[in-house]
């Protein structure tokens, strides 16, 4: 079975063939990141706009590369929620558009899944069950995975997730958008003994995470000095490894209510490098293994749609020939196909 996969949850077009036997054919991806530069932050009506301009010439470049043509696909998979709207029904109608036109069936998929699984993509894919952590601009959840659709809510931000604290915080330094990157990339140089910031409700019972205060906690340590380049990189890694050591602790935990072993870490705030390393001392100091997805997947792909969508179709899942997008979705909506 080959999959077209489509991702067009927010501001970057992905489009990837995956097949069920030879595994992912080939990929590619459109940023949006220029356009939405001038403006700090996400344009939704911008985003659906491009996504209707590059969607077809992307899906075309994508057989293109892999050598295939529509007639190969044997099914459409693609983005139906959570995410903007106008971005996420720009992808479902050209989806099923395909899927009707090539007489092939089609399967909504949720994006969250899509980044759970995306480490599956790998040579060495984690087995179920795992503890997985989805960290990203919208998400911060730690989840137990017992099987596909199977999933248990272990804990979940109570305001800010991850990445928008990164981005925010990002912002109040002045920073160029993306915010998230650049505060990571300047974070690298900064003096890691100089500030300590406050790591949040490890004091605290329970696996649920609030970032909210370390955007405060920032803004008032940036008062208190003379704003040069280098207090500026001291803050940052200040931020940085408060984040990193708060999800390491709260991975500790999911993995000791549960019982599990495996860790798989996905979403854009997974390819943070302070936390990848404190991700992995964790995972050897409890005699687990710890699964990363590739740099390039762990932000919005097409390739994880595409997995995660014939994963589905392999075992059986079938839908009516709507077009279907969910602005909300808890991922624990979800059911085994």
């Amino acid at each position: 079975m080959l999959v077209l996969g489509i991702e067009t949850s927010c501001d970057e077009t992905g489009v990837a063939l995956y097949h069920a036997q030879r595994g992912l054919v080939a990929h590619r991806l459109h940023s949006q990141v220029a356009i939405h530069a001038e403006y700090g932050g996400v344009v939704p009506e911008l985003a659906s706009r491009d996504h209707v301009r590059k969607l077809i010439p992307l899906i075309r470049q994508t057989l293109a590369d892999a050598g295939l043509t529509a007639k190969d696909v044997d099914a459409v998979a693609y983005t139906a929620g959570p995410g903007l709207i106008g971005a996420l029904l720009a992808g479902a109608a050209v989806a099923r558009s395909l899927a009707w036109a090539w007489k092939v069936p089609a399967v909504a998929v949720h994006h969250m899944e899509g980044h759970l699984l995306a480490p599956m993509l790998e040579p060495d894919p984690p087995a179920f069950p795992f503890v997985a952590l989805l960290v990203s601009g919208g998400h911060t959840q730690l989840i137990a995975v017992t099987g596909l659709g199977q999933y248990e809510l272990l804990g979940e931000s109570l305001d800010d997730a991850a990445g928008e604290a990164f981005d925010k915080s990002a912002k109040l330094m002045g920073l160029d958008y993306p915010g998230g990157p650049a505060l990571s990339r300047l974070a690298e140089q900064g003096d890691p003994t100089r500030f300590q910031f406050p790591r949040p409700m490890v004091d605290r019972q329970g696996m649920e995470f609030s970032f909210s205060g370390l955007k405060t906690h920032t803004m008032v340590t940036l008062q208190g000095t003379d704003g040069t380049p280098q207090d500026q990189a001291d803050v940052a890694r200040a931020f940085e490894d408060a984040v990193a050591d708060t999800l390491a602790i709260k991975c500790r935990r999911a993995l000791q209510a549960t019982g599990m072993k495996r860790l798989v870490v996905a979403g854009g705030v997974s390819a943070n490098r302070t936390i990848r390393e404190k991700l992995s001392g964790l995972a050897r100091q409890s005699g687990g293994h710890v699964y990363f997805a590739r740099h390039e997947f762990c932000t919005d792909n097409g390739a994880m749609i595409a997995y995660a969508g014939c994963m589905r179709l392999l075992a059986g899942q079938r839908e009516a020939p709507v077009i279907a997008a969910r602005a909300r979705w808890p991922l624990t909506e979800l059911s085994p196909p």
